[in-house]
């Protein structure tokens, strides 16, 4: 497959890092903190697969509510970044790029991030993986509004105006981030049938294992 795009806009979690013992990791230990229970990861799957869980504190907030326990959002937000950034969860991530894979696709295509992350946030992973300021950025911090909002998206655009983008991400709101920005999807799915069904109807033009399968895809050479 070739695509006309001249910009590919990654998102970041599921897409850049593998965040299951990072991000998700630090969900089910918020939550149970506040409620005693101890959620299994299927869980938090599903609630992404509705659309809307962009934001991990909203999320973690959300299931505590649905379990029963009534939490302040800034108390969750205070808690969940004790444990992600002062215990250090977000070192237990993993890059999901093989070596070579960017370096590749930067020869064909620019390159550029939409994640809901902050620039904080974004800023350790990358600066751990030697990506840091190689990236067109957009994080939450840049944005009103998040996705499935395509503000995030309209803001490269306005940025590399009269290019073409293609967005690559795991969840239905970023397809349907792309879609109402008028930009081609493709989907990651990590073998997850359901998760692949529903990027497929959300308009996904495909659905990869993982990133690396992109380089087949999109035809870039080995130099």
């Amino acid at each position: 497959m070739v695509t006309s795009a001249s910009i590919i806009v990654f998102d970041m979690d599921g897409v850049l890092v593998d965040v299951s013992e990072s991000y998700r990791e630090t969900i089910v230990r918020t939550v149970q903190h506040f409620t005693g229970r101890i959620i299994e990861r299927a869980v938090i799957q599903k609630y992404k697969n509705q659309g809307g869980w962009n934001n991990d504190w909203e999320l973690s907030q959300r299931i505590c509510a649905d379990l029963g326990v009534t939490v302040e959002y800034d108390t969750v937000v205070e808690y969940f970044n004790h444990l992600f950034l002062e215990q250090g969860l977000i070192h237990r991530e993993r890059w999901l790029a093989k070596p070579g894979l960017l370096e590749n696709l930067a020869s064909r295509y620019e390159l550029a991030i939409f994640t809901g992350r902050n620039m904080l946030e974004a800023g350790i992973t990358l600066g751990r993986e030697g990506w840091q300021g190689r990236f067109l950025m957009v994080t939450s911090d840049d944005v009103v509004k998040f996705k499935p909002d395509p503000e995030g998206l309209l803001r490269i655009m306005a940025q590399r105006p009269g290019k073409e983008l293609l967005y690559i991400g795991d969840t239905v709101d970023d397809a349907r981030s792309a879609s109402a920005a008028g930009v081609a999807f493709f989907g990651i799915a990590a073998g997850d049938e359901e998760l692949a069904r529903l990027l497929e109807q959300e308009g996904a033009a495909a659905v990869l294992k993982d990133i690396n399968e992109l380089e087949d895809l999109l035809c870039v050479a080995h130099p």
